[in-house]
């Protein structure tokens, strides 16, 4: 905080923290046997501590922007800030829990899989390991299947797995690319409200990738959401007004066909919604 003279009043000046996370002007390309595809076109957006910040839009930019968040996919252009750092490589600052369950090595029990990156790091001696690892399994409701092996757990409970485990590491920020997206309704909202549980207990930073309007207003407290091909911002707003308890409130069903017409509206009319969005979010 800092204090300035003006007009012979003093005036006191808030400055603003510097955002955990800055994505600018980034742009992103893959390659295809015939051609170089554009994902994404000078996005940028800042995630702040303790933000959950969701990527909403067509399939295809939204998880390789998180992958290029990971330190997996260097950008074409603009730059990816960690703390002010340029992200040049995937780094335990920056864990990924992707839609596959089958993302645990079978060989190791649910222990095994939450404590072999602590080990891996250098972070922590086996016993300090072990500690953690029943820590977060006691977090996300499994620690009496810690010495279960993941072929005998369901789909949903494979999540949770990887989900302590990523917590366990203490990232900067937590990354999750559809986790949900092949549960089952029942499953996907339980896990949701576990999700949601855990951030009130640690308040951890997440940037979340769906595809589902819903899912978004529910999991995010603000929203991008990004055309098609290439993927560019066409509106950023709040959402953490919002919980799985006020999906039936006829604001929130508003709130999420208004955030359908912004997908599925045409180019010309992007900046004028674009504009009603943001100021409705603020």
């Amino acid at each position: 905080m800092a204090e300035t003279l003006h007009g012979g009043a003093r005036l006191r000046v808030v400055s603003q923290p510097q955002p955990l996370l800055q994505v600018d002007r980034v742009s992103l390309e893959y390659r295809t046997p015939q051609r170089v595809v554009r994902a994404t076109h000078q996005v940028s957006f800042d995630v702040h501590a303790a933000d959950r910040f969701v990527l909403l839009g067509p399939s295809g930019c939204k998880s390789t922007l998180l992958k290029a968040v990971a330190g997996f996919v260097p950008p074409a252009g603009g730059e990816i800030r960690l703390e002010g750092q340029r992200v040049r490589a995937p780094g335990p600052d920056r864990i990924v829990v992707f839609q596959e369950f089958d993302q645990l090595p079978p060989w190791k029990t649910v222990k095994q899989n939450v404590m072999f990156p602590l080990r891996q790091s250098g972070r922590m001696s086996k016993a300090e390991a072990a500690d953690t690892a029943m820590h977060f399994l006691n977090k996300v409701g499994l620690a009496s299947f810690a010495d279960a092996y993941p072929h005998t757990l369901s789909g949903g409970m494979k999540q949770r797995v990887a989900i302590a485990r990523a917590l366990a590491m203490r990232p900067k920020v937590l990354l999750m690319d559809e986790p949900f997206a092949a549960l089952d309704a029942l499953t996907r909202r339980r896990m949701q409200e576990e999700l949601l549980a855990l951030w009130d207990d640690a308040a951890f930073t997440l940037l979340f990738v769906t595809h589902s309007i819903e899912e978004a207003l529910v999991v995010g407290s603000r929203i991008l959401l990004l055309s098609p091909h290439p993927g560019r911002v066409r509106a950023e707003l709040n959402s953490h007004q919002f919980s799985l308890a006020s999906q039936g409130s006829a604001e929130f069903q508003h709130a999420a066909q208004r955030i359908h017409n912004m997908l599925f509206e045409t180019p010309a009319e992007t900046h004028d919604a674009q504009e009603r969005v943001i100021a409705a979010g603020h």
